[in-house]
């Protein structure tokens, strides 16, 4: 099966394998990583986690409840699930699952116009997510660290929108205001998604359900 499509694209395999060599990269980047930190390394089960945490990522962020004119879009809680991981084992592990999911968004979305560009939009601002590991310990931990990883992502596409993407600026936007339309944009979907998404996991049932798969995910 070709894994290339006449123009230089990727085809449906193509993408498959990607999928899986990235899912393969950041369960060996966690199987070392979590070796050097502990002196032993990760088990299986929290490979297995981080492994199904970047699935359902990429996922929900095929279900869109709607999506912007020039990129981005509000959808099904795709943002929590990396957060969850940084939750469950920190923030190294957590950076790492947000890194290669953002390299899996890329694959899935390429749009390259400078390296620094692809970092800001794709491999940085996912990678921020894992944060959420922060407040891991804290109480409200889950809420507060997926608002810093969330927070932190719009940072970097503000970044990315403000350095290559201002030519897709309205015209009819105050030009003294300018500077903040990246923030704007990038933060109006991606705060939308966040409330909806802290609105529901605050919900006791869901909180509880939450917690359950926690002590899973975390017991030895």
């Amino acid at each position: 099966m070709s894994i290339v499509t006449a123009d230089g694209g990727l085809t449906t395999f193509g993408y498959a394998l990607c999928a899986i060599a990235a899912i393969a990269l950041v369960l060996i980047a966690c199987f070392f990583r979590g070796k050097a930190d502990s002196g032993k390394k990760m088990s299986t089960k929290q490979l297995v986690f981080c492994a199904m945490a970047m699935a359902l990522a990429f996922i929900t962020s095929y279900l869109k409840l709607f999506n912007l004119p020039y990129g981005g879009s509000v959808t099904l809680f795709s943002m929590l699930f990396i957060c969850l991981i940084g939750n469950w084992y920190g923030v190294k592990v957590g950076i790492m699952t947000g890194l290669a999911y953002g390299i899996l968004q890329f694959l899935q979305e390429p749009y390259v116009l400078s390296f620094f560009q692809v970092c800001c939009d794709y491999v940085l601002a996912f990678a921020g997510l894992g944060l959420a590991g922060v407040f891991s310990r804290s109480k409200n931990g889950l809420v507060k660290g997926y608002l810093l990883g969330i927070l932190v992502r719009g940072a970097f596409h503000s970044l990315g929108g403000y350095l290559y993407w201002m030519d897709y600026m309205p015209e009819n936007f105050p030009q003294a205001l300018a500077s903040l339309y990246p923030i704007i944009y990038n933060y109006s979907y991606i705060l939308l998604e966040g409330v909806i998404t802290i609105i529901v996991i605050s919900l006791p049932p869901v909180a509880k359900a939450l917690q359950m798969v926690k002590q899973t995910a975390v017991k030895e």
